[in-house]
């Protein structure tokens, strides 16, 4: 991590491993002058390119004649540096790289207390640093240096460069890490080499947004590709570069969910990965509960959450949900029944676990003193708070967990059903029964008409913000017609369509923020959530604003959307403001690509019923398009969407039929 002149500084900045960050400090400076920087690309997600210019004193040409350029990639050999010399006469440089290493864990990073920095040691390729309690690392140079300076907590790597006219120098950085955090068995694993879980598809459009916006996407996605380091064949995505890169239940659920027209291969990996840390015991001091999916899984305990921690209330019906949708778009019979297991645990959960006062509803309440107060994706202490910005107590009923719950609920039964296994006409009650409390609970009403309250407090009353979370009911089938035609018009509106997304919360909220991070702020995959049910439930002009805006969004960002940005009213001739602190890459951002991708296409299948829907997005922001590629099972299709709507599919599995 470094800002656009590649140097690093403070802050984030460094060179991480397996959450620690290496290296702390590195600047370089060439005859004691920082380079001015030119440019900074990405050439691929695990490699940037910086170019900066060396100007001396006595150098009369206006143009720049000694360049330098960094290629940094993500691996041992971390770092190459180019000085050319583009002049006419002889140069004397004296390159000068400054580091520090401080082996600080990513949360103390991110909390803004870092470690002190370690005592450097110098040798002869270059310098290292050691703790007994934390490890070793080392920074060495191809060529080695001619003078290394170390001492209490910084260290100077000096090479003496002399360049005729036309001539290239390179040094090439090493970094090795015998760390703690390197040195022990880690909590997943870099993905073996092989193909990816998924297709890559071309997409034709005449609007080059959208494909942009793939290719990226599924660049970073590979980069955030791990490995379950029980069974090294099974793959799922790292929520998050940098602050949550590790197996997270929810943002992990989601993303393979996004990616399922690209194959189910990574929906299978992620599924088991979670079964096998699928909760089995009572544990307040992780909040882990039979049949429970878990929330996020590092390699140490941090300041607040241990290592393995269950802390959150969706991950276990999103399980659920993602096995039957996988099972629709081809997952292998076995593959899902292998898995059966776990979902019928999950069930079993929702029945005995999430309803803790027994209201009829999902509701969270922390079981550890300083668990998360929010359990829901909105997990910041002020994500859930009323129109009049008062936060709501505890236990907490979100409403786009009924949602969730009653499509797990649906999709449980019909998989329980298919596969010969009891419980199917229960939890197919269990799911009416909880529709029916919802809808005589989270339905309140404003000048603007009725909409669904954000959640219930521990009051049942309603906390009725106007907030994106209604946007994840859409497509659940909890809503009747009626319900998602209000809902939809409620997304639509000025408030909460940014013009570059959907906003997290109503602009009209006494808590509004638009950086706040989940108060208006805008966030990629939830948009891509609300744009998916619009289009699903009929409501093509709203999800063509909405999606329209993400694709303007990702042109504001090089096409890789960020975690979230804020929810500024969209102006002429602007573009949307970052997020401070915001991961980028990050999984279900990237993944949104896709999912709007899907959405656009219309493509619904249910391979196991032998019949795949397809209605195109009417209002497409995009026109045509044609894309290969597409996964159905073991078949690879063609959907192709002409100017006016009307789409066709090719390469359909035998014995399956397409409804419009």
């Amino acid at each position: 991590m470094s800002p656009r002149d590649g140097q690093i500084r403070d802050g984030a900045e460094g060179f991480y491993a397996a959450d620690s960050r290496l290296i702390s400090r590195l600047v370089l400076s060439v005859n004691g002058q920082e380079p001015e920087s030119v440019d900074a690309q990405l050439s691929h997600a695990r490699e940037a390119r910086f170019l900066a210019v060396h100007r001396d004193g006595d150098d009369r040409n206006p143009d720049p004649t000694v360049t330098v350029e960094r290629v940094r990639t993500a691996g041992r050999d971390c770092e190459r540096i180019t000085l050319s010399n583009h002049g006419r006469h002889r140069v004397q440089l004296a390159l000068r790289l400054e580091t520090a290493c401080d082996l600080s864990d990513m949360s103390e990073v991110r909390s803004g207390r870092p470690r002190e920095a370690l005592p450097a040691t110098a040798n002869e390729r270059g310098v290292s640093w050691t703790s007994p309690r934390q490890g070793a690392v080392t920074l060495s140079g191809t060529p080695a240096p001619d003078r290394v300076k170390a001492d209490r907590d910084s260290a100077a790597l000096v090479w003496d460069v002399e360049l005729a006219p036309a001539q290239k120098w390179t040094l090439a950085l090493v970094l090795d890490a015998a760390s703690r955090a390197a040195s022990k068995p880690p909590v997943v694993a870099a993905p073996p080499p092989g193909p990816k879980p998924w297709s890559s598809p071309r997409v034709t459009c005449t609007d080059s947004r959208l494909a942009r916006l793939l290719d990226r996407s599924l660049d970073d996605l590979a980069a955030m590709m791990l490995a379950d380091p029980q069974d090294h064949a099974d793959r799922f995505l790292a929520a998050g570069a940098p602050w949550y890169l590790t197996l997270f239940g929810r943002d992990s659920l989601w993303a393979a969910r996004m990616m399922l027209p690209l194959g189910t291969e990574l929906a299978a990996g992620t599924l088991r990965t979670l079964a096998r840390r699928q909760g089995a015991v009572h544990d307040a001091a992780t909040e882990e509960q039979p049949g429970k999916i878990m929330h996020e899984l590092r390699r140490e305990a941090s300041d607040t959450l241990p290592p393995l921690y269950y802390g959150t209330i969706d991950a276990t019906p999103l399980f659920v949900t993602l096995l039957a949708e996988a099972w629709r778009w081809g997952m292998p019979e076995n593959e899902v029944a292998a898995l059966l297991p776990a979902a019928e645990r999950a069930l079993a959960w929702l029945h005995d676990y999430a309803d803790a006062d027994g209201d009829g509803f999902v509701e969270y309440a922390r079981l550890r003193e300083n668990g998360l107060v929010n359990q829901g994706w909105k997990d910041s202490e002020d994500g859930v708070q009323s129109t009049a910005a008062r936060l709501a107590e505890p236990p907490i009923a979100l409403a786009e967990v009924q949602g969730y719950a009653y499509e797990a609920a649906r999709a449980g039964a019909e998989l329980l059903a298919a596969f010969g296994r009891p419980g199917a006409d229960y939890w197919r009650e269990w799911a009416e029964k909880l529709a029916g409390r919802f809808r005589s609970a989270f339905w309140v009403e404003d000048d603007l008409g009725p909409y669904v309250a954000i959640a219930l407090d521990g009051g049942k009353r309603p906390v009725d913000a106007v907030a994106s979370n209604m946007g994840h009911l859409l497509g659940t089938g909890i809503l009747d017609r009626a319900e998602c035609r209000l809902v939809a018009q409620r997304l639509a509106h000025a408030d909460m369509d940014s013009g570059w997304g959907l906003r997290t919360m109503s602009a009209n909220a006494q808590g509004f923020n638009p950086l706040g991070y989940h108060t208006g702020s805008v966030w990629a995959h939830d948009t891509a959530i609300a744009v998916a049910g619009l289009a699903a439930t009929g409501h093509d002009q709203a999800a063509a604003s909405l999606l329209d805006g993400l694709l303007d969004a990702a042109s504001g960002f090089d096409y890789r959307l960020p975690e979230l940005h804020a929810g500024e009213e969209r102006r002429p001739r602007a573009r949307p403001a970052p997020y401070p602190a915001s991961c980028r890459p990050q999984a279900w951002a990237a993944a949104a690509g896709v999912s709007l991708l899907t959405s656009l296409l219309g493509l619904q299948p249910d391979l196991p019923a032998g019949r795949v829907r397809l209605r195109p997005l009417a209002a497409s922001p995009v026109g045509a398009l044609e894309v290969s590629g597409i996964r159905l099972g073991s078949s690879s299709v063609t959907v192709s969407v002409d100017g006016c709507g009307h789409g066709e599919i090719a390469g359909l599995p035998q014995e399956t039929r397409v409804e419009k």
